[in-house]
């Protein structure tokens, strides 16, 4: 079983900011949570879309949403949402996902007397 990292309160969040929710035009997706979970996991492990666990459903069929919500720009949104959550470990940055753990930021070293913090 996978992590899940979309706490209740991270889903609504950003619920509301997803296409394919009942009330929308057209079809509804699926579950657009637990397609925002494989995205995610996606993002965390650096992996290739065909190494997608089963759990998440297809790989082909995940991708392909993710790149129809890139072209709608609907990432924006989602993770501006996230962004209300201080302790959200993701952001989109330059047309991509950026997974940035908190738990490593909270590690680091304090920075030093001029500013630098130490490598």
């Amino acid at each position: 079983m996978i992590d899940r990292y979309l706490t209740e309160q991270r889903w609504t969040l950003v619920e509301r900011k997803l296409p394919g929710k009942v009330g929308d035009p057209g079809c509804s997706g699926r579950d657009n949570r637990l397609f925002l979970e494989a995205v995610l996991w996606i993002a965390r492990s650096q992996r290739p879309w065909r190494e997608l666990p089963a759990e998440f459903g297809k790989w082909y069929t995940a991708y392909t949403r993710y790149r129809r919500w890139s072209k709608k720009n609907v990432w924006q949104g989602v993770f501006a949402a996230l962004a209300e959550d201080s302790a959200n470990e993701y952001l989109w940055e330059d047309g991509e996902i950026r997974w940035a753990p908190l738990r490593a930021v909270l590690n680091q070293d304090a920075p030093s007397k001029d500013g630098r913090v130490a490598a």
